[in-house]
């Protein structure tokens, strides 16, 4: 019996790294695409559009259902056409989509068959959600569903306990009292599938979020996610059904990405074997992720930016909009869009597939790679030549990404010197090298190298 146990412990030690390396290896073969396209959009819609207060309306004023019934029976999105809303997305260089089928509120976007609470049932008399999907896989966008594990409509979702958040904790009248999470549970695994089985092929969903005891099997995470594999085997999970991603054995509910909000990590994320892990910046346009009034937007040139950052550490950006109480992206936004798929239309090979290069920030601005090329995104304007630290002999043939032309590339131009290393080489838009030559772009100039060697 004893050799017995030991042959079984030395077979958990040789299978367990294989399992482990299984894990990573499926995650990485399904979050492929997602890593390629870098660039989303997520939309956060619905009935709290109407008080523009933003999403957390209920939460941060305290309302009631009956406080937000008003709201729901006046939701009537007259000018709804996804089809505009996609055309912004890819224009912009958008790859893919995530739109919110039902928020912290409990309403929901699409047509389920277990709750009244929905767009079909005010004066809007549409399934929402079935029109976004049908407008953007028309442009070639993937599809994303966000859906909110709580629910501050359900009877049976808890006003009470530890990170339980819920417009009406504390509130007179109001406790877990005659409640029954249980059934709570169960419709929201009923919806998921829904949205699962009823739109076709759905690329992302994104499950929001967990916290404290309400966490991972406290919605019955691993049931949950072996229905969700079962219906849509190559879907991309995101990670806020809790578990540990990071793990070399993650929980099956872990989820394919890390999500950082309203946030750019200060470097990649990896594992605990220092492995990279896919992972997407949710970012808002302004302050808010539901229309709101709040006009302290964005620039083009901080979402720019934003998404060179993120892509030379090896992330995405998923960038929000929040669609009005008619059915209208902001003019706002869309001026920014615009002016985004403009830099995009000229340097969106220096995203799409691109990663981070093995070389430490420039001064100037950063770096992205794919394959044998590097690109070097200039977020500022330079004093002459362009530093290039421990980089002589690793790159060549420097030119221009927007329109080809050659750049130099050479020593530093007044010779050697004690305080230039004799590993480190320059570039300059121009020649003679030691002038100062204007930026193409204001908002990023990219130059493209060829590397050398291994």
């Amino acid at each position: 019996m004893k050799k017995l146990n030991i042959c079984l412990l030395l077979l958990t030690f040789l299978v367990t790294p294989i399992i482990a390396q299984d894990i990573y290896q499926d995650r990485q073969e399904r979050t492929e695409w997602f890593r390629n396209d870098r660039f989303g959009m997520f939309i956060h819609w619905g009935v709290y559009a109407i008080p523009a207060r933003g999403e957390w309306v209920r939460q941060n004023e305290k309302l009631s259902n009956e406080d937000y019934q008003p709201f729901v029976e006046t939701f009537n999105p007259t000018d709804y056409d996804p089809r505009q809303w996609a055309k912004a997305a890819k224009d912009a260089g958008m790859k893919y989509a995530v739109m919110t089928a039902k928020h912290h509120d409990g309403f929901c976007m699409f047509d389920s068959k277990y709750t009244d609470y929905k767009s079909t049932n005010t004066p809007a008399g549409r399934d929402l959600i079935k029109e976004y999907v049908e407008a953007f896989r028309a442009e070639g966008l993937k599809i994303g569903f966000y859906y909110s594990l709580l629910d501050w409509h359900h009877p049976d979702y808890l006003v009470e306990g530890e990170c339980v958040v819920h417009p009406m904790t504390g509130k007179e009248g109001y406790s877990n009292e005659g409640r029954d999470f249980s059934k709570y549970v169960t419709y929201m695994h009923n919806q998921v599938r829904e949205l699962l089985t009823n739109y076709g092929n759905i690329d992302i969903l994104w499950l929001d979020f967990s916290c404290g005891e309400m966490t991972g099997e406290r919605w019955e995470a691993t049931k949950l996610v072996k229905m969700v594999r079962e219906l849509q085997p190559d879907i991309v999970l995101d990670n806020r059904l809790g578990g540990h991603m990071d793990k070399e054995n993650p929980e099956v509910y872990a989820g394919d990405f890390e999500g950082p909000e309203q946030v750019i990590p200060y470097d990649g994320i990896y594992d605990e074997l220092g492995r990279p892990m896919p992972w997407e910046a949710c970012i808002t346009l302004n302050n808010d992720w539901g229309y709101s009034t709040n006009e302290d937007y964005k620039s083009a040139e901080d979402v720019v930016h934003a998404l060179v950052n993120v892509v030379s550490k090896g992330g995405n950006l998923l960038l929000n909009v929040g669609p009005d109480a008619k059915g209208n992206i902001p003019d706002w936004s869309l001026d920014i869009l615009a002016d985004v798929g403009d830099w995009m239309d000229l340097n969106s090979e220096s995203i799409y597939g691109c990663g981070p290069a093995p070389f430490d920030k420039p001064e100037w601005g950063r770096f992205t790679m794919k394959s044998d090329t590097l690109y070097a995104h200039i977020l500022g304007s330079n004093i002459g030549q362009y530093y290039m630290k421990g980089m002589k002999g690793k790159i060549s043939e420097g030119r221009m990404v927007y329109d080809g032309r050659q750049i130099f590339i050479g020593p530093y131009w007044h010779g050697e010197k004690p305080y230039i290393n004799e590993d480190d080489i320059f570039f300059n838009l121009g020649n003679p090298p030691q002038w100062t030559f204007p930026l193409p772009n204001n908002i990023d100039t990219v130059v493209r190298f060829k590397l050398k060697g291994n």
